[in-house]
């Protein structure tokens, strides 16, 4: 008779009651996810019936529901982009700092101020943002629309409040930073020992060692906590309605001008207490895009992880 296999002997040993109802609530969880996703797409589905074949003059702004979306569907995805601009590089050097850089005790010190941050409301963001950041950036805005305003962004009249979308997206971005900061540590301090001993030893600097052995391992990682930040950005409400002056019909690239496009989020909160009727309709209408578009993001992050997966350093 050949010998049993630790693995034919796994396989045929009962498993304990633990295991199964471990097992049991793994997989009942799971599929009460796709329960309660499936059930919050059909309620948003139902309720922007009604706004979706509506008559154009029937919508707010008489232009029909396209018109109306796009708008704010721009600024929530402009707000968002250049969020993830801004707090990308800031994420990674940060996580780089703590897991290679920095002391022992200062790395730790410096992670839980970065955790705590994730803790502050979005409402505190928001205030922040309006009374303390927008007025520090009247005159540097004023600056680059005189030297930098033959760029779109830039292109002025500067806002004499400072109430802008540059504004709005700093605010996102260090909203965004914690997320993404503690994915890419955790995935920095798992790169393989011997990877980065090898780079060393071979006679590279520390840089080096990170460029070649780090940033491979941790590449999916990265992008992995960059669209759970870029999640939050999409759907960011109080900040950006505290913040931002905006208009809702406006679609404009300028960072520093008084008329700056709304957000889907800010627009609904700000909206919702006085609609009735198929008011309500249009708002969960650009709700369910969305819920669409956010939708979109996690499952093409979802496939570039799955992708770059058999090519990280760790391979």
């Amino acid at each position: 008779m050949p010998p049993t296999t630790t693995s034919t002997r796994t396989r045929g040993a009962p498993q304990r009651l633990g295991d199964r109802v471990f097992s049991g609530a793994s997989t009942g969880a799971g599929v009460l996810i796709l329960v309660i996703l499936a059930g919050v797409a059909a309620f948003l589905v139902a309720e922007a019936w009604p706004a979706l074949w509506a008559d154009s003059s029937e919508i707010p702004g008489g232009d029909g529901i396209i018109l109306y979306i796009w708008p704010v569907l721009f600024g929530t995805l402009l707000s968002a982009f250049f969020a993830l601009v801004i707090a990308t590089p800031l994420a990674v050097a940060i996580a780089l700092f703590i897991t290679h850089y920095a002391p022992r005790r200062i790395a730790s010190l410096l992670g839980y101020l970065i955790d705590l941050l994730a803790a502050v409301p979005s409402i505190i963001f928001g205030l922040w943002g309006a009374f303390e950041l927008a007025p520090m950036t009247v005159e540097p805005t004023r600056w680059l629309e005189d030297n930098l305003g033959f760029i779109p962004l830039f292109d002025g009249p500067a806002s004499p409040t400072g109430r802008t979308m540059l504004v709005a997206t700093i605010v996102l971005a260090v909203m965004i930073l914690p997320i993404a900061t503690a994915v890419i540590r955790e995935a920095f301090l798992q790169t393989p020992r011997l990877h980065e001993e090898a780079s060393l030893a071979l006679g590279a600097t520390r840089w080096e060692m990170i460029r070649m052995a780090v940033l491979p391992f941790g590449r999916s990682s990265i992008i992995g906590g960059l669209m759970l930040g870029l999640g939050r950005a999409l759907g960011e409400t109080m900040a950006v309605a505290i913040v931002l002056s905006a208009s809702r019909d406006v679609v404009s690239f300028n960072l520093i001008s008084s008329e700056n496009p709304s957000t889907i989020a800010a627009n609904i909160a700000l909206s919702f207490p006085e609609a009735s009727g198929l008011d309500v309709n249009t708002l969960i209408a650009s709700g369910l895009v969305l819920f669409a578009v956010t939708l979109l993001v996690n499952m093409g992050a979802r496939a570039v992880i799955n992708r770059r997966r058999d090519f990280s350093g760790a391979n």
